[in-house]
């Protein structure tokens, strides 16, 4: 079982395991409309999500952490290792898919680059990942721009792929690096 590439340091964040007494301010994060935007899943159940989060440090596939700036929570790394497309036989494990949030006051300071050089740092030198994939809104020009600055490649353009509540039928970018462009 792979361990926990936490604690790291990425830029000006401390990336590090989730502790029990974070969960509060996770889930107030997680559930704030302005942070959330954008994503799929709009809200969740503050006791079901507690529950998952509380199971990570024993998964072997959930490699997410707590981003935390001067000793303050400043947001949340998403790091999940799952299997890649391919035939029978193919090496399991291989690909990793990653997300992130920050408090809204934090944007603009280069934290979300931070944040997402970091979970690229954990899934390649740590995790020994082959692939790691992120995917963001296309109207989500700041998430877009983290991915691009961080080295990866646009690789699919979603036309009216997704459904968002205030925008209706939306477009959506994937996102993929691979192990030796991290290294190059």
């Amino acid at each position: 079982m792979p361990t926990s590439p936490w604690p790291a340091l990425s830029g000006a964040l401390l990336l590090r395991d989730m502790r029990p007494d974070d969960l509060t301010h996770l889930v107030a994060l997680r559930n704030n409309p302005a942070v959330n935007h954008f994503m799929l899943r709009t809200h969740v159940d503050p006791e079901a999500w507690c529950r998952e989060w509380m199971t990570i440090p024993d998964s072997e596939t959930d490699f997410s952490c707590v981003a935390q700036l001067d000793g303050e929570i400043a947001g949340l790394g998403l790091l999940g290792v799952i299997d890649g497309l391919g035939q029978p036989g193919m090496p399991e494990r291989t690909q990793g898919v990653m997300g992130y949030m920050l408090e809204l006051d934090l944007a603009g300071r280069g934290l979300g680059t931070d944040l997402a050089r970091g979970l690229l740092s954990a899934a390649f030198d740590s995790l020994e990942l082959r692939r790691v994939i992120a995917s963001c809104n296309a109207d989500n020009v700041a998430s877009a721009r983290v991915l691009e600055k961080v080295g990866m490649r646009r690789e699919q353009h979603g036309v009216q792929d997704s459904w968002h509540a205030e925008l209706g039928w939306v477009d959506g970018y994937q996102y993929a690096l691979l192990d030796h462009e991290w290294l190059a």
